[in-house]
């Protein structure tokens, strides 16, 4: 079950997203309030000096995002007490249920604002039945490019007048903010993800056979994910990991040695070696050969062509 009390607060007098307005000290320089949108509340607020302040439980999860600047905070929740320096880039997050102490500065933030019921709907998405392993775990300061994404394009979304598709747009997003905290912030998962290995060679082997192989279309990183047996997402970071190098990368590569191999070892125009090596057209394998090796298709010929007439053959 979610967390619905700490420290003792007593539920039935937990803060509302519509309340916390006139809880607060300060007041937000930008909100989505008034919009009718449905999901995320945000709020925008300007950095804070010497604050000391005290707050009753939220009915609501929180993340500040820290969009710019920095300030150095104490903050303390859950019988803990957490100093550092918020940065750019820096969320904190509190879980429903938590009362909350704030000392020190606080850097300008964007406050998002996610009902309970939100989360309870993104877990029946994903199928589980029953939120009785479902617990938002509190965190003093964290670096998560995926929480960073969503602020920013909520922040974007309040600087723009409003618009019927505001609506679809954040109820899409804020589903998959409430989704990312289930599947990274949960408290009965695993604190630490699993590490990831690298490809063994065998694997690699395969990849590079069917890269080899299918160098005349293009290849999606999908397809290349599914040949080991992993997502897109977790391919790219161990595809990279064991190469050196990213999958994408790695095809163009192959696509100009077989270029060149054919180039040396054809007759083919330079048109048509363009297409059996994958590229769109002339124009796009040109340029791209250019990056690759230094030089245009056209100039390696010339030039490899005119070494091979200058050998005498052997008697």
């Amino acid at each position: 079950m979610e967390r619905t009390h700490l420290n003792g607060s007593d539920p039935s007098r937990q803060v509302s997203i519509d309340d916390i307005v006139h809880v607060l000290s300060h007041r937000a320089t930008a909100t989505t309030r008034g919009r009718e949108w449905t999901g995320v509340t945000v709020d925008m607020y300007a950095a804070l000096p010497n604050v000391s302040e005290r707050y009753p439980a939220l009915d609501h999860h929180l993340i500040c995002f820290c969009p710019y600047g920095s300030a150095r905070l104490v903050q303390g929740r859950d019988g803990k007490i957490h100093e550092s320096l918020v940065s750019a880039g820096t969320s904190m997050l509190m879980p429903a249920g938590c009362d909350s102490l704030w000392e020190g500065s606080a850097s300008a933030t964007a406050r998002l604002r996610i009902p309970t019921a939100l989360i309870e709907s993104a877990a029946g998405q994903i199928g589980w039945r029953s939120t009785s392993q479902v617990e938002i775990r509190n965190v003093f300061e964290t670096r998560d490019t995926v929480i960073a994404h969503i602020a920013s394009i909520l922040m974007a979304e309040l600087k723009r007048q409003p618009h019927p598709a505001q609506t679809l747009i954040v109820d899409q997003v804020s589903n998959a903010l409430a989704a990312h905290l289930l599947r990274n912030f949960n408290a009965f998962d695993p604190l630490v993800p699993r590490e990831l290995t690298a490809l063994s060679k065998v694997e690699l082997a395969r990849l590079t056979g069917f890269i080899e192989e299918n160098l005349d279309r293009p290849i999606g990183l999908a397809e290349l994910a599914a040949i080991v047996n992993v997502s897109r997402f977790h391919f790219s970071r161990l595809f990279k990991r064991s190469t050196g190098t990213t999958a994408i990368s790695f095809v163009e590569q192959s696509r100009i040695r077989r270029a060149q191999s054919l180039i040396l070892e054809t007759g083919l125009p330079l048109a048509e070696i363009a297409l059996a090596v994958g590229f769109a057209d002339q124009s796009h394998f040109t340029r791209r050969f250019h990056r690759q090796v230094g030089c245009t298709p056209a100039v390696f010929a010339r030039e490899h062509g005119r070494r091979r007439t200058m050998r005498v053959p052997q008697a």
